[in-house]
């Protein structure tokens, strides 16, 4: 089981820690809900260090991310980011990622981490006859993630930068709490927040300066609740290797203008169902349970949860193409018994 640089800090909060992508990773600190609603109404941080980065450099550095990514790489300029896939041969996805530039050939790719070792074989496979240089950066970063409406107040206080000045998917140096560190407003809540990545020398040194901002710990539970609440996909649950990103909310990043790997099977490929968002006024959706339409099976969870904020169950579908306009009536079968809900515009909620 590996360990990030804040497992002590997590262990000393006395956090609830389990497995996660081969990382003994805090779950919970107080409550999930709690702590969800922290982020929704102030800020909370969490330990996300077990994110892959991957650094690309060079003379063809943009040419072989364009090739690699289905994004519009070129529209980056340096000091800005966007969220991005990794296509594979067959129309699928190998995973999703975000791509920064923080130079004029030099791009900066953090990916999930159960998914490091895949990804890295991948990006090495396709950069023959590009001239990159490639380098697997994962173990020397440690990343906090520090989200909501106070995110900004909370990190100004400790950050040598003017972070009125930026905006959402801005990435630049600056010094927190007195360490070096780079930072990017973005974020995986569906609130304003900052990425902060720094060395894992440094990491509990910022974590400690955090708490006595006053920025509430928040475990991985939390995390999964408010990128649902947020309509975000989880690589593995909405986004895999059998799904297509044009068949999601998501497609707006494939840009067909443009060559990738994998374009023209992921484009000769039909959406028989489609990725929807799903509202049940009782129950619990979760993961794997079967979707109904007029008492016919039309497809199945991804995801689920009970919103904090609603307190309504919430899900990520897949369902029947012909069953995925909003405000569609879909059941939902939770140990044997069908729950009644409708297909829901994304997000679920309102979000800062």
């Amino acid at each position: 089981m590996k360990t990030t640089p804040l497992t002590a800090a997590h262990r000393a909060l006395g956090a609830k820690m389990a497995p996660f992508a081969g990382y003994d990773m805090p779950i919970q600190y107080t409550s999930i809900s709690a702590e969800h609603l922290a982020v929704r109404e102030a800020a909370g941080m969490f330990d996300v260090s077990h994110m892959g980065e991957f650094w690309i450099r060079g003379a063809q550095a943009l040419e072989f991310l364009q090739y690699l990514t289905p994004n519009d790489v070129s529209k980056l300029k340096v000091g800005r980011a966007q969220y991005s896939m990794l296509p594979n041969a067959e129309g699928g996805l190998i995973d999703d990622v975000y791509v920064y530039r923080t130079g004029e050939q030099e791009y900066l790719m953090v990916v999930n981490a159960a998914n490091v070792e895949k990804d890295w074989a991948h990006v090495q496979a396709l950069a023959g006859g590009y001239a990159v240089e490639l380098e697997n950066a994962s173990e020397d970063w440690a990343l906090i993630a520090v989200q909501g409406p106070k995110a900004a107040e909370k990190l100004q206080a400790l950050c040598d930068a003017d972070l009125s000045a930026t905006r959402k998917n801005d990435t630049f140096t600056a010094e927190v709490a007195g360490k070096a560190a780079r930072l990017a407003r973005t974020g995986y809540t569906g609130e304003d927040g900052f990425e902060v990545f720094i060395a894992p020398a440094d990491a509990e040194a910022v974590w400690r300066a955090l708490l006595e901002a006053g920025v509430t710990p928040c475990g991985l539970g939390a995390r999964d609740t408010l990128r649902l609440e947020a309509g975000f996909p989880l690589y593995g649950h909405e986004l895999t290797d059998e799904t297509s990103p044009l068949c999601t909310p998501f497609a707006w990043v494939v840009k067909a203008q443009k060559d990738f790997h994998g374009k023209a099977a992921m484009l000769a490929q039909s959406c028989g169902r489609r990725l929807v968002g799903l509202v049940l006024e009782q129950g619990i959706p979760r993961e794997g349970y079967k979707v109904f339409a007029g008492g016919e099976e039309t497809g199945y969870v991804t995801s689920g949860t009970l919103s904090p904020l609603s307190r309504k169950g919430i899900a990520l579908a897949y369902v029947d193409a012909g069953h995925a306009a909003v405000d569609t009536p879909l059941q939902v079968e939770i140990r044997g018994k069908l729950y009644a809900g409708k297909v829901s515009k994304l997000p679920f909620a309102p979000l800062g």
